[in-house]
């Protein structure tokens, strides 16, 4: 899978990573149902980092679609939230 995290690029996730991303989404989606400012914003770090570590960063010049955008972790709660789907940020 072909994540974007915006404001950085884009990173290749393996199939395999996608239980501990979710986890850390339906984590975030709980964090915005409660307003939960101070969780949020660790959650999404969270998720990001998590992103880097397990994904294999594309190179910048490539031209590919993304099956995923991540916010960056500058984003705000509201922001986000509006973002969010009835899935979370990551389907399934």
């Amino acid at each position: 899978m072909i994540v974007r995290l915006l404001g950085e690029g884009q990173y290749t996730v393996a199939d395999q990573h996608l239980g501990e991303l979710n986890e850390l989404d339906s984590r975030l989606q709980d964090a915005v149902d409660a307003g939960d400012g101070s969780e949020f914003a660790n959650t999404l770090r969270d998720l990001l980092a998590a992103v880097r570590r397990l994904g294999t960063p594309l190179p910048a010049d490539a031209l590919t679609p993304s099956e995923l955008v991540l916010p960056d972790e500058d984003m705000s709660l509201a922001q986000v939230s509006a973002l969010l789907g009835d899935e979370g940020l990551i389907p399934g």
